[in-house]
C-alpha cells in the first residue's frame, strides 16, 4: 500500500494535484488505514500516470474523466486524435522557433525573402545602417500601401544597383546626409545626380502607379527621412 506522498513520487505530480484530482473526480478516493491516513494501490498509480499524461498532453479534465471510464477502442481513437493534435501543435511551435531564429537574424522577418536580400546586399556594399533601416521601412510601407508598385519598383532598384555610375551615387548620397547644409561637395553631387538620370530611363516614370499615395505615405511615416544636406540637396537638383 503506498501513501499519498509515495504516489505522488512514482507519478511524479504533486500531493496537491491528487487532491485536486480527487475533488474533480478523477481519481477514486482509497481506503484510509487505522490512523486515519489515505493508502493508495497499484490501481491507483496506473489512474493516476494516466491522468497525468493526458493533462500533460493538454486534454481538459472534464474529458480526462470520460476518457478513464472509456471502452479500449473508444480510448485508442481519442489517443490517436490526441497525439494528432500534439503533432500540429509541434509543427506550429516549430514555426514559432523558426520565427524567433529570424528574430535574432535581421531583417527576414518582416520583410519578403527578396527585401531581405536586397538589404543584405545594402549592408556588403558599405551602405549606412541608417539608411538601410529607411530603405528596410519604406519597403515595408511600400509593400502594405501597393503590393505591385512596391515589387516592380524593388525589381528596379535592384538593376539600377547593379549599375556602378547609380551604386557610387547611391553611396555618396547616404554620406551626404551627415554633411553640413553649406557644404561645397554637394552642388557637384546635385550635377552628377542630375546628368545621370538625364541619361538614363526610369521605368517608374513611364509606366501607371497603382497607388499614387504611395510615396507620400513612405515620406510621411519615416522620422529620419531627410537631413539638412539631403534637403539642400533636393533643391540643388531642382535648380533652386
Amino acid at each position: 500500500m503506498l501513501t499519498i506522498g509515495q504516489l505522488a513520487d512514482y507519478a511524479g505530480v504533486t500531493i496537491k494535484a491528487i487532491r485536486h484530482y480527487h475533488e474533480r473526480g478523477l481519481l477514486a478516493e482509497p481506503g484510509r488505514d487505522s490512523s486515519g491516513y489515505r493508502r493508495y494501490t497499484a490501481k491507483d498509480a496506473i489512474d493516476l500516470v494516466k491522468i497525468r499524461t493526458l493533462a500533460h498532453a493538454g486534454v481538459p479534465l472534464a474529458r480526462i474523466k470520460d476518457l478513464l471510464d472509456a471502452d479500449p477502442d473508444a480510448l485508442t481513437a481519442a489517443i490517436a486524435e490526441i497525439d494528432h493534435n500534439l503533432q500540429d501543435r509541434m509543427a506550429q511551435l516549430g514555426r514559432i522557433r523558426d520565427q524567433l531564429a529570424q528574430l535574432r537574424g535581421g531583417e527576414r522577418l518582416f520583410v519578403s525573402p527578396e527585401v531581405a536580400d536586397y538589404l543584405d546586399d545594402l549592408r556588403e556594399l558599405g551602405v549606412s545602417e541608417r539608411q538601410r533601416c529607411l530603405e528596410r521601412d519604406g519597403w515595408i510601407l511600400m509593400r502594405t500601401a501597393s503590393p505591385e508598385d512596391a515589387s516592380l519598383w524593388l525589381d528596379e532598384k535592384r538593376e539600377l544597383m547593379a549599375d556602378p555610375g547609380f551604386r557610387a551615387l547611391y553611396l555618396e548620397h547616404d554620406a551626404a546626409y551627415e554633411w553640413s547644409p553649406s557644404d561645397p561637395r554637394l552642388p557637384a553631387l546635385a550635377e552628377r545626380t542630375r546628368n545621370w538620370f538625364t541619361n538614363h530611363d526610369s521605368r517608374s516614370e513611364t509606366r501607371p502607379v497603382h497607388n499614387p499615395a504611395i510615396a507620400r505615405l513612405a515620406a510621411q511615416s519615416q522620422p529620419g527621412a531627410s537631413s539638412p544636406a539631403w534637403d539642400r540637396l533636393t533643391r540643388l537638383m531642382q535648380g533652386q
